[in-house]
């Protein structure tokens, strides 16, 4: 799960860096590349943004499983600690 995240991350990122360096090399003005590089690299940062919401929120949503798995262990292994002592 970690591997694809963090394949999606370069492969944005690359498409990032790719599209800067086609916008350098093609013949316009110096503002319209300036401004299509503002829009690439912001287009960009707002895509990293959105998937570093979704790592989070799938992060938390894993932590909440784990916390809940932990506590029914606990509640488990006392109800059993309880039937021991009599």
């Amino acid at each position: 799960m970690e591997d694809k995240g963090s394949n999606l991350v370069w492969f944005l990122a690359g498409i990032a860096v790719g599209s800067a360096v086609g916008i350098l090399y093609a013949p316009q003005a110096g503002k319209v590349t300036r401004r299509q590089i503002g829009r690439t690299a912001e287009d960009g940062r707002d895509a990293m943004e959105e998937r570093g919401k979704e790592l989070m929120d799938k992060g938390k949503d894993i932590y909440d499983r784990g916390k809940k798995i932990a506590d029914d262990a606990a509640e488990l292994f006392e109800r059993g600690r309880k039937l021991v002592q009599g």
